[in-house]
């Protein structure tokens, strides 16, 4: 998918007849309003619908704000596979949908050629298709053996492995976790002050609040140079936690790490629920700019090697 959703000015999907942008941002909105965060899933048994959700004649992974709202279909649906595909896709590979079940609106951006004077400009436009999740399939069984989750010491072995890749400065100092960009240092309390949750153990709460200082690290000027705002002060601060939880968000199933919601995601609701509700490109924009850093952390890791 294309990433550049930043400018307010792309054109809606006229023949669609709906604002794209405003329906994205309500159907997020909608489960803020439940108290719910449809990037925040632990996984459970053999479920691995909090997987990047994939394309599932491509396998390639759906990116921005199209994993959101594959996942918060997935979760109020309790799919456990996380491969998607449209209704004529999984025609061609002689499946069918079940009697009943809606789709999923995802989203693309593409460009439209229109004269400027003498200019040809490309002008960015959204559009909209429907996909269907595997357990919609009629061929689909509930007891189908679905890929596990590798033992814990597999896992945080890589997520080390990954963190290094990145060079980041990161201290153990304190009792706040935090990116710091006057001196380019993330800041982290020590690992043995995290605590076990119901669904995520001690070190994987660790990992994952790091993972969100590692999207904020990615902002840096002489890296990805998103405006990251004054904190506490303005809306792009507002904005830049956003990139950051949903970059965590992207990071944890990536990496196979179990994220259970934290203590200040009640407050950050209210918060991001006021943003998204004055802002309808906020959320395409955040999920676009958390992508790329995604996108950045694992590059990173090639230049390592």
């Amino acid at each position: 998918m294309n990433n550049n959703s930043s400018n307010p000015s792309v054109d809606v999907d006229q023949k669609a007849k709906v604002d794209i942008h405003q329906k994205v941002t309500d159907t997020i909105v909608k489960y803020l309003e439940e108290g719910t965060l449809p990037w925040v899933r632990p996984w459970v048994g053999n479920d691995t619908s909090y997987k990047i959700p994939v394309n599932a004649n491509t396998l390639k992974p759906y990116s921005g704000v199209n994993i959101l709202l594959l996942w918060a279909t997935a979760k109020a649906n309790d799919f456990t596979s996380n491969e998607w595909a449209t209704f004529k896709k999984w025609n061609e590979q002689k499946q069918s949908i079940k009697k009943g079940e809606k789709g999923t609106m995802v989203v693309y951006y593409d460009f439209v050629e229109k004269v400027d004077g003498d200019e040809i400009k490309k002008v960015p436009f959204i559009k909209s298709y429907l996909v269907f999740n595997r357990c919609q399939l009629t061929s689909f069984k509930p007891d189908e053996v679905i890929e596990r989750p590798l033992p814990l010491t597999t896992r945080l072995h890589h997520v080390e492995e990954f963190v290094a890749g990145t060079k980041a400065i990161i201290k153990h100092k304190g009792a706040v976790a935090c990116y710091k960009p006057s001196v380019d240092e993330i800041h982290m309390p020590k690992m043995q002050k995290f605590i076990d949750t119901e669904f995520s153990s001690a070190t994987e709460n660790y990992y994952s609040t790091l993972a969100h200082e590692l999207v904020h690290w990615s902002g840096h000027k002489d890296r990805l140079d998103r405006d990251m705002g004054k904190r506490f002060a303005d809306e792009k601060y507002a904005a830049e936690e956003l990139v950051a939880e949903l970059g965590a968000a992207f990071f944890c199933a990536e990496l196979n790490i179990s994220r259970s919601p934290r203590p200040e995601h009640a407050s950050y609701i209210e918060n991001w629920l006021q943003a998204l509700k004055g802002n309808k490109y906020l959320i395409t924009t955040a999920a676009n700019s958390a992508s790329k850093a995604m996108g950045y952390l694992n590059k990173l890791q090639s230049v390592a090697i």
